[in-house]
């Protein structure tokens, strides 16, 4: 299975998408300082994801997650849980 994952930052409130095989241990990465992009946000608590069994369907959906209309359907999603 392939995931598009949603991470939120404890320290700014941030959002973080991107995708991976083996969720647990990316969001381990993420929390551990090993993810550049996300190296200053630490600690990530995992919101959200979307299983996949194509890894081209998670990794257009991480890409259209990062558009402005990806962005508002997160929000949607976010705010009826």
């Amino acid at each position: 299975m392939y995931y598009v994952y949603i991470l939120k930052s404890k320290k700014t409130d941030n959002l973080y998408v991107g995708s991976t095989i083996d969720l647990r241990n990316r969001v381990q990465e993420h929390n551990n300082g090993e993810t550049k992009s996300t190296k200053f946000g630490r600690p990530w608590k995992l919101l959200y994801y979307e299983a996949y069994c194509e890894k081209t369907l998670a990794q257009k959906t991480e890409l259209f997650y990062k558009t402005g209309q990806g962005r508002r359907q997160i929000k949607k999603k976010l705010s009826t849980k």
